[in-house]
């Protein structure tokens, strides 16, 4: 799908945003923010610092966005966005504070009255519950409510697509089968959580998980009513432990929130519920969405990833006091599915490696200041375990391709003409299809040949999620994006890379790889109690994953994010990725 642009004025579109972005004009004039048509904030003002402060309520916050929410339902949720939004509805044990920039990535409690009481061996976790927490009926929110919740991970039958952090750490044998399947009277059979109280809740590791917490700050961590459970229709309706409950939802079209008029702010310390309502609507029609922001009819872009190029372009050169350039704990990538011959072949994945354009890449998606650094290691730079290791000469070669060693590789792997595949793009996310179609072009220079398939990124669960449909569909790469769960090498790179995390659905080994190597170095490094040996195991994987071309980087993202001028307390949050802390927001009426 175009951006609107023909792919000639790429490059020119992507110089004008540079140009802007640094401070000048195309013409070469200030770039200065008095310059600006409007009198925003200024730019960049929301990067560690808040926008607007204010505590007034009141007003409807108006979200729009290319791409529904993947569920609502906190168990089967996995886009970052959804996290960032589901905390008006949903609560855990603890969170990420409301402060901007890297404080954000502090726990704190919140349904608890704070982080746990961790046992000395590091495998017990202890819990006290706030008082006056209640449901959207008024009823009592109680621990049994989050055991439950959390067991609803176990029912892979029905509950897929959420991150499986939990059930690995305290049922690593998988000897639980969900609550659904529960024998015991109360549903609440799963031995590693005790809820000896009302108020009380303990976990039982059998090993020690320095990152255990930051699972618990995950929507899987949450808590659901059992008796307001309607399994996989959960996510049509789900049932509000937060300030705002659902009033109405059309998938793919509409949600809207109300006040939940059943919650209690003297149980909330995190949550400053300031508008009345808050909308979003869902429009695949990117340009127009961009549009609609800066005429004010939007307030904010939902998904969080940033302006179209034409957006960029008229927001930095019209409204720049209205803008962030926000460095994102993402990664653009592809995935090269293992199990999709020629890619089984390490020689078959290094000629992708050596064919790629990775700067036509960058200037695709908006060049080094809109699309971000040309990417070398399978982490981000915020994450241990990156590392500037470059077998491949890409940074070396300032991007641009080694077709010689590209035919090497095919040689060596069996296809010196090259081969066929196909490659998954999602329509929804700006410059993804421009990027796929512009790898096509680039990999044809040594007869890879690889057809684009665009699928809508709502559905991506179950299509590049499911090696079952990726085998059927004939798919041997996934161009996709990813940040950490939370900021650890486990936390960004686990789903990806550890064989143990593929599942049937909602798989995000889009590689498919399964190297015991690679299993035992999460193993060791999320083991170690020392933060130096766990980033050398974690740089460890990085040359391993790089060396057999498992898994192909291509850009550290920066987004160019529009910040309407309603909003207040508007802040970029480390702990969502860069993207701003919804949870905050407020508007001037």
């Amino acid at each position: 799908m175009s951006t609107g642009f023909p792919r000639r004025r790429l490059v020119a579109g992507a110089s004008l945003v540079v140009a802007a972005l640094v401070g000048t004009t195309a013409c070469g004039g200030s770039g200065d923010d008095n310059d600006s048509k409007d009198k925003g904030a200024g730019f960049n003002a929301a990067l560690n610092k808040v926008v607007n402060a204010s505590s007034k309520k009141g007003g409807t916050l108006k979200f729009i966005g290319k791409q529904d929410f993947d569920s609502l339902d906190p168990q089967r949720t996995y886009y970052g966005m959804t996290w960032d939004f589901m905390r008006y509805f949903t609560r855990t044990l603890v969170t990420y504070d409301t402060k901007p920039g890297n404080a954000s990535n502090k726990l704190v409690g919140d349904l608890a009255t704070g982080p746990a009481q961790v046992s000395a061996d590091g495998k017990t976790y202890t819990y006290k519950l706030r008082s006056g927490l209640t449901w959207e009926d008024g009823s009592k929110l109680t621990s049994a409510d989050i055991k439950y919740g959390i067991e609803r991970i176990w029912a892979t039958d029905v509950i897929t697509g959420g991150p499986a952090y939990i059930k690995q750490t305290l049922d690593p044998k998988g000897e639980y089968k969900g609550p659904y399947k529960d024998k015991t009277k109360d549903k609440l059979g799963l031995k590693a959580i005790a809820t000896p109280d009302d108020q009380t809740i303990v976990f039982k590791l059998p090993k020690p998980n320095a990152d255990f917490e930051q699972f618990l700050a995950m929507p899987t961590g949450a808590p659901v009513k059992a008796s307001k459970d309607t399994g996989a229709k959960y996510t049509q309706h789900p049932f509000s432990s937060g300030p705002y409950k659902v009033q109405s939802y059309d998938a793919g079209k509409s949600l809207t929130l109300v006040r939940n008029t059943a919650w209690n702010k003297a149980s909330d310390p995190i949550r400053p519920a300031l508008p009345d309502k808050i909308t979003v609507t869902i429009s695949a029609n990117l340009e127009e969405n961009d549009k609609k922001l800066m005429e004010g009819d939007y307030d904010l872009d939902v998904n969080g990833t940033g302006m179209t190029q034409s957006g960029r372009i008229t927001a930095v050169e019209d409204h720049r006091a209205d803008v962030d350039n926000i460095q994102t704990s993402f990664v653009r990538y592809v995935a090269l599915v293992h199990s999709a011959k020629p890619l089984d072949d390490v020689h078959c994945r290094k000629a992708v490696f050596y064919a790629t354009d990775f700067a036509g890449l960058q200037q695709t998606r908006g060049g080094v200041q809109a699309g971000g650094e040309i990417a070398n290691s399978v982490f981000p730079k915020s994450i241990p375990g990156y590392s500037d290791y470059d077998p491949y000469g890409i940074l070396a070669r300032k991007g641009k391709p080694d077709l010689t060693k590209a035919k090497d590789e095919l040689k060596q792997c069996g296809k010196p003409s090259g081969f066929s595949t196909k490659i998954t793009a999602r329509t929804n996310n700006p410059s993804e299809v421009d990027t796929a179609e512009a790898l096509q072009e680039q990999l044809a220079k040594v007869g890879i040949k690889i057809e684009v398939d665009s699928i809508d990124g709502a559905q991506s669960s179950s299509i590049t999620g499911s090696p079952k449909v990726v085998k059927a569909r004939g798919y041997g790469m996934t161009m996709s994006g990813w940040g950490p769960d939370f900021p650890t090498g486990q936390g960004y790179g686990q789903p990806l890379f550890d064989s143990r995390f593929i599942f049937d659905n909602g798989n995000y080994n889009e590689s498919q790889i399964k190297d015991p190597k690679i299993d035992k170095l999460f193993d060791e490094a999320i083991a170690s109690t020392d933060p130096a040996k766990s980033t050398a195991y974690y740089e460890e994987m990085n040359k391993q994953l790089i060396d057999n071309a498992d898994w192909m980087p291509f850009i550290y993202e920066k987004n160019v994010s529009w910040r309407g001028p309603r909003l207040t307390n508007i802040y970029s949050s480390a702990a969502f990725n860069g993207r701003y802390d919804y949870v905050s927001l407020g508007v001037v009426k």
